[in-house]
């Protein structure tokens, strides 16, 4: 990699974060590129040397949740070898995940934006379809080291699961008090002991 190359890459990186800082801590309306910018120590022409929207930013930074998310349920799970140190590993992580106010409003806030950009709206669906199959290898990985058993296919229960998430999540970010033990019981409807 480049001098120049290694420097784009620090300040995108620089971006990313300073931005979501600012979106997780004032929301993502009230955050402008300019602002952001002036945070990273950049000026306006350096965001859109990397981003060529607002919406691109917060695509970015809705990615680097999310890859976070995955790699955390990844390394929950894969410590576990039975069926039940599998879901009381994976009910440990929503405990202490699901629905943080911060992120989950920011989700929720983003989302928002489809309304007035198909390509937010595209670009959503594509990530959550990428999610639901990191969801559905995941089960297929617990299939195998477990022996459990799937109610229905995984990518039916990776959309159920996913769908319950971000609506438990949202509802868990306005009242931490909602156990996450209804989707914990909805999982093992869906997925079943080994025979």
């Amino acid at each position: 990699m480049s001098i120049r190359a290694a420097r784009q890459a620090q300040t995108r990186e620089s971006l990313i974060a300073t931005a979501r800082a600012l979106f997780l801590h004032d929301g993502y309306a009230a955050t402008s590129l300019e602002r952001v910018a002036v945070e990273a120590g950049f000026s306006k022409g350096a965001v859109y040397s990397n981003f060529k929207s607002k919406e691109e930013l917060g695509l970015a930074v809705l990615d680097e949740i999310h890859g976070e998310m995955v790699v955390e349920v990844l390394e929950a799970l894969t410590s576990a070898t039975t069926y039940e140190e599998s879901l009381n590993a994976f009910e440990g992580w929503l405990k202490v995940r699901l629905g943080q106010p911060r992120w989950t409003a920011l989700e929720v806030e983003f989302a928002a934006v489809v309304r007035t950009s198909p390509f937010v709206a595209t670009e959503l669906a594509a990530r959550h379809r990428l999610i639901r199959e990191s969801i559905a290898a995941m089960l297929l990985d617990m299939q195998e080291r477990t022996g459990m058993r799937l109610a229905v296919p995984a990518d039916q229960v990776a959309l159920v699961l996913l769908s319950l998430g971000i609506g438990l999540g949202a509802q868990r970010s306005l009242d931490p008090s909602i156990d996450v033990h209804a989707f914990t019981d909805t999982i093992r409807s869906l997925l079943l002991p080994p025979a």
